[in-house]
């Protein structure tokens, strides 16, 4: 992969926006700890929660405003000193942060309320229909088999697969959320590929790399308080701020919908297959079960910490696919990992453990859109 002219320069910025982010996410979070234990906003014990205590919730917040704060400012300088090139609309910059906050307010909502699933599957939709009324969308993707074509949408379909994209990016982030840092991990490795891809010579948005690195360093200062055995939980409003967020940037500027969809392969796979798995049985996509691909882990006989560490390998693993290979090859790649989840989680574990009668004893929230995170 070749970067840009002057990639070099960008080192700088790059590095202080990651750190400065990192350190508020990790100064806020105990703060917003503080403020959701005083107003008992927490996930109490029950058989199907893994947490034996009560454990605040909403710490995505502090991501959300670590990211936002950030971005805002950062934008500023650029404005007055020209850091790096802005060749991205207005109206689309605002898309991100505007949407972002309020992604993170639903979700916060839905943290202080426990509201419906459904409402929280409207939210969402309200979402990706204002990032595509600002002017966000995906109207075109690679040509994997044509070296430097793409495949053009016409309007109505882009206005679709643009809000499909967005609400499903959502909703791959919340599906995941099963383990101690786990979606954020993930996160965190698919904001630095994605950063990495802007500044290449092929993508060229420097602006849009920078604040790939403004939100990984977020989720970095978050993962302190939030890798096993973790002392909050990101809730809801970190799985729509996050998800949100990484949907926005892989479409600012130019759609990288294909890095996307390689690195961020475990969660977006997962989910897929998870769906399929329970509309075969007759079920709604959203009741909750033991076959995601962290639960056959644990199965195996691997504990949290090594469960989550080897999906942070196997999505590191993605991530330099996705660097070093580029049109058919990624596709090739982004197919065999599919296939290879989905032989995985159709397999049956012992004792069955998927089976709606048996959930019960599961120790795990409910993966549904409203839940509060891994527990």
């Amino acid at each position: 992969m070749n970067f840009i002219s002057g990639a070099t320069a960008l080192l700088g910025p790059l590095l202080a926006v990651f750190v400065c982010a990192a350190l508020l996410s990790f100064s806020l979070t105990p703060l917003i700890r503080r403020f959701v234990v005083k107003h008992e906003i927490v996930d109490l014990p029950e058989e199907r929660r893994i947490n034996t205590i009560p454990m605040p919730r909403a710490g995505g917040l502090a991501i959300a405003a670590a990211f936002l704060l950030t971005s805002v400012v950062f934008l500023w300088a650029n404005e007055n000193l020209d850091i790096v090139t802005v060749a991205i609309p207005q109206e689309e910059l605002a898309a991100l942060l505007l949407g972002g906050a309020a992604a993170a307010a639903l979700g916060a909502i839905d943290d202080f309320l426990d509201l419906r699933a459904r409402w929280q599957l409207v939210g969402q939709l309200a979402l990706a229909v204002f990032a595509v009324a600002a002017g966000l969308e995906i109207a075109f993707i690679n040509n994997p088999f044509g070296q430097g074509s793409t495949i053009p949408f016409v309007e109505p379909f882009a206005v679709g697969f643009t809000i499909f994209w967005i609400v499903g990016m959502i909703n791959s982030i919340n599906f995941i959320d099963g383990l101690d840092g786990l979606s954020s991990g993930i996160a965190l490795i698919a904001a630095v590929t994605l950063g990495l891809i802007s500044l290449s010579s092929q993508v060229g948005q420097p602006l849009v790399g920078v604040l790939c690195f403004a939100l990984a360093g977020s989720l970095l200062g978050f993962l302190r308080w939030n890798l096993h055995p973790a002392t909050i939980f990101s809730g809801t409003a970190g799985v729509q701020f996050v998800g949100y967020t990484l949907a926005v940037l892989s479409i600012l500027g130019t759609a990288k919908v294909a890095v996307a969809l390689l690195v961020l392969g475990v969660p977006i796979i997962d989910t897929f297959w998870i769906i399929v798995r329970r509309l075969s049985q007759g079920r709604s996509p959203f009741n909750p079960d033991r076959n995601h691909i962290h639960h056959r882990l644990l199965d195996l006989g691997l504990s949290h910490r090594q469960t989550v560490f080897v999906i942070y390998g196997i999505c590191l693993l993605l991530a330099v696919l996705a660097l070093v290979l580029s049109g058919v090859d990624q596709l090739y790649a982004f197919l065999a990992i599919f296939l290879a989840f989905g032989l995985v989680l159709f397999i049956p574990t012992r004792g069955n453990l998927g089976r709606p009668e048996e959930l019960e004893a599961e120790a795990y929230e409910s993966d549904e859109p409203s839940s509060r995170g891994p527990r």
